[in-house]
């Protein structure tokens, strides 16, 4: 689709996801074991037809920046493109983005040249987990003749107060957006009937609030007025969509298929591990809608006596006499004799590690034992190590930095070693 381009927002510190995000940039977070946050929406817009994209981005980018200067080439003859753009010091501002609207404003220079045509423009989250035809969203933007039009999906009462609510007419035009309503008076009076949406009378009945999922089409000079109108304003959901509905109009476009906001550690954890169940909510092998990422080359998963059940193994593992349980073995993974892994991500390794190298030996020692894991990238597990958790920590820090737990979860962070024979 030519006449849209796809603005990708990279996010901030992404603190929520510490330690992930201790040395790379929110969307630069492996997830699945072989792909990174970002090629979920750059693979949503490469289905949908989308070839020019811009992520802007801020912290720690150098990572980011490797995967998709290798991962997205496009034909010399196409016009497509996967672009970063940094935060920078100019002429008229020298300060950081302060938000996510201010991302956008302070990036409007370089977004303009390249549409020319003066197409819509896509407004993306980097975090996000979802498949969705943009192709449909474009043209339902298009049949309501809205200036603006956001993508909602509808919700429960319970997972309501979490998120952004938007309340509709019975056309779908928004007319009151309310960023996490917490009070039981704030709630009922945002509650919709979301049956105009073609969801059945019970399943409405269940799901009566509609809740933003922070996906974006503006028409270009309405998302630059809106920008430029008050610098002040920083933040889409909290200041930008609130003020915009009182001046233009404003439509729903209702997704009700499967979405995960992987901004914590809890959430991030949980998308992954449902990867493994027999029918996940997310089905990484539809061949209609691939995900993309980074070519390695690398040879299939290699498994020596070992016994796994419900795993996902990628590229270049390699297993030798270990049990692996309900978890996912990142490419290059190696675990060796007696080891067991249970309810664990563990992301793998950048390299092979040569035969003769001093350094500690990357991967899952022999006779290890990892449950409700997150092991970082080239992280060294020594030999009858036991990562379980035994003091039952919900929040917990390392004094030496080589690991936290973050609502139980124990995440190893990269390139830490874990020495022979530790417990926790």
């Amino acid at each position: 689709m030519e006449n849209m381009v796809a603005v990708i927002l990279g996010g901030g510190k992404g603190s929520r996801l510490f330690p992930l995000t201790k040395q790379r940039s929110k969307p630069a977070v492996g997830i699945a074991g072989k792909y990174r946050l970002i090629d979920i929406p750059i693979s949503n817009c490469i289905n949908s037809g989308i070839t020019q994209m811009f992520v802007l981005t801020m912290y720690q980018s150098a990572s980011l920046n490797n995967h998709i200067s290798n991962a997205y080439r496009f034909d010399q003859f196409s016009k497509g493109f996967v672009q970063v753009l940094a935060a920078e010091q100019t002429a008229e501002s020298s300060e950081w983005f302060q938000g996510t609207a201010d991302a956008v404003r302070k990036t409007l220079p370089h977004l303009g040249h390249k549409k020319s045509n003066k197409g819509l423009v896509l407004l993306l989250s980097g975090d996000h987990l979802y498949r969705m035809n943009y192709r449909l969203f474009r043209d339902s933007h298009i049949r309501s003749n809205a200036d603006i039009s956001i993508a909602v999906m509808p919700v429960t009462r319970e997972d309501a107060p979490e998120l952004g609510v938007l309340k509709v007419d019975e056309t779908g035009r928004i007319t009151k957006f309310v960023e996490k309503p917490k009070t039981k008076e704030a709630l009922d009076e945002m509650e919709t009937d979301t049956s105009i949406f073609g969801l059945a009378p019970e399943e409405a009945a269940k799901r009566p609030f509609l809740a933003s999922m922070g996906i974006y089409i503006f028409d270009p000079d309405t998302l630059s007025n809106l920008l430029m109108a008050d610098p002040s304003r920083t933040d889409f959901g909290k200041e930008i969509i609130p003020q915009a509905i009182e001046t233009h109009k404003m439509q729903a476009y209702c997704f009700d298929g499967y979405w995960a906001d992987i901004g914590t550690i809890r959430a991030f954890y949980e998308a992954n591990l449902d990867l493994v169940s027999p029918v996940p909510k997310f089905n990484l092998f539809d061949p209609t809608q691939p995900i993309y990422s980074n070519t390695r080359f690398l040879p299939g998963a290699k498994l020596n006596r070992a016994s796994v059940e419900a795993a996902v193994l990628c590229d270049g593992t390699i297993v030798e006499g270990a049990t692996v349980r309900d978890s996912i073995l990142g490419t290059r993974s190696r675990v060796w004799h007696g080891a067991v892994i249970e309810e664990s991500l563990i992301m793998g390794a950048d390299f092979y590690q040569h035969g003769d190298d001093p350094g500690p030996q990357i991967g899952i020692n022999e006779g290890a034992y990892l449950k409700r894991c997150i092991i970082d990238k080239n992280a060294s597990i020594g030999r009858y190590v036991q990562m379980v958790n035994r003091q039952g920590h919900n929040d917990y820090d390392d004094p030496e930095g080589r690991f936290h737990v973050r609502d139980g979860i124990i995440i190893v962070v990269k390139d830490a070693v874990i020495p022979e024979g530790f417990v926790f």
